[in-house]
């Protein structure tokens, strides 16, 4: 009798598969995935197995020369095909070069000074206006802010445990004294929503792959709850049950943008300025720069050092010589 051999499944699935296991972010899994397929349809739907690092060369500078993709967009697509060789297709040593890269600018951030982090705020929507707080308190990204859940909170340390943040890092950061009351009543105010959930027999809370996977229970504990959790149920795309997801990114990036324009300003901000601010103000407040290296949780000091160029160019000491000539103003 022949045995009936089990198929191999589809490189995508099991993509997505070691993807999960790691405990990679839902989003970083679509963006795995979307470069792979992306790569195979560019290469005639060839499989990546008979492909090699010219061809991932070719698509690379492809990105660059044909797309005009940014430098980020590019690094994005280089990270998924170094996880699908070195992962999955059992290359641990693959590599690329002479690939043409797109060049990324040099810019120095945009940073709000105290009096405009002020004024800021006086225009913030009430229903973002704690979590735009908690990302310039903290220094928090934005994709740290929404992850952040119940367990995270340390009340009695006066700290934030980020898990998992950029570059799969977790680390200690500032909890605002200034923001524990607020903190504290939103806790209160998720558990109402958890007991409300429950009782609707919606049990089910979004958790990381490995997590849920460890420790199944942990889906229906109010620990895990997010702390800024979405208005509305949704399903979870990688299990198909309802939960409750995190507030989106949009929302907060709306609260923001119309914070800007109610407070008037010009400068080309985005959310990622309150991180910005945050390091800058704390430098300013004479902190050194390997605690605010820790805080901001960058893995190379020189990364951090960028804030001093800021601080540079916001106190300087010369003069300009139009100054001193008392010019006539124009009318």
């Amino acid at each position: 009798m022949l045995e009936i051999m089990k198929q191999k499944p589809k490189l995508l699935t099991r993509l997505r598969n070691e993807i999960r296991t790691l405990g990679y972010s839902w989003h970083t899994e679509k963006t795995y995935v979307f470069w792979v397929r992306d790569f195979i349809i560019f290469h005639n739907k060839q499989h990546p197995s008979v492909l090699g690092q010219d061809d991932v060369n070719t698509y690379l500078s492809y990105l660059v020369n044909n797309r005009h993709v940014a430098p980020s967009t590019q690094n994005q697509a280089l990270s998924a095909l170094l996880f699908l060789y070195r992962r999955l297709l059992g290359q641990p040593d693959f590599a690329v070069a002479g690939v043409n890269w797109s060049k990324k600018p040099k810019r120095i951030p945009v940073v709000f000074s105290k009096d405009e982090i002020k004024r800021f705020f006086e225009n913030v929507n009430p229903q973002v206006a704690l979590h735009l707080k908690l990302m310039y308190g903290a220094g928090l990204r934005v994709s740290e802010l929404i992850r952040l859940r119940i367990c995270d909170l340390d009340f009695e340390n006066g700290q934030l445990h980020i898990r998992s943040g950029k570059g799969k890092q977790d680390r200690f950061t500032l909890l605002p004294k200034s923001l524990r009351n607020a903190l504290e009543q939103q806790v209160q105010k998720v558990y109402a929503i958890h007991k409300s959930d429950k009782k609707r027999g919606l049990l089910s809370i979004s958790l990381p792959y490995a997590i849920h996977k460890k420790y199944p229970g942990a889906t229906n504990e109010f620990s895990w709850h997010f702390l800024f959790p979405s208005k509305v149920i949704g399903v979870d795309p990688r299990s198909g049950k309802q939960a409750r997801h995190h507030v989106s990114r949009d929302t907060l990036q709306r609260g923001f943008k119309n914070a800007l324009k109610a407070a008037g300003f010009r400068k080309r901000a985005t959310l990622h300025t309150l991180r910005h601010s945050f390091a800058t103000h704390l430098l300013q407040s004479g902190y050194d720069i390997r605690t605010v290296q820790e805080l901001l949780g960058h893995k190379d000091v020189s990364t951090t050092m960028i804030y001093t160029h800021v601080l540079k160019m916001g106190s300087f000491a010369v003069k300009s010589p139009a100054d001193s000539l008392n010019l006539p103003e124009q009318v």
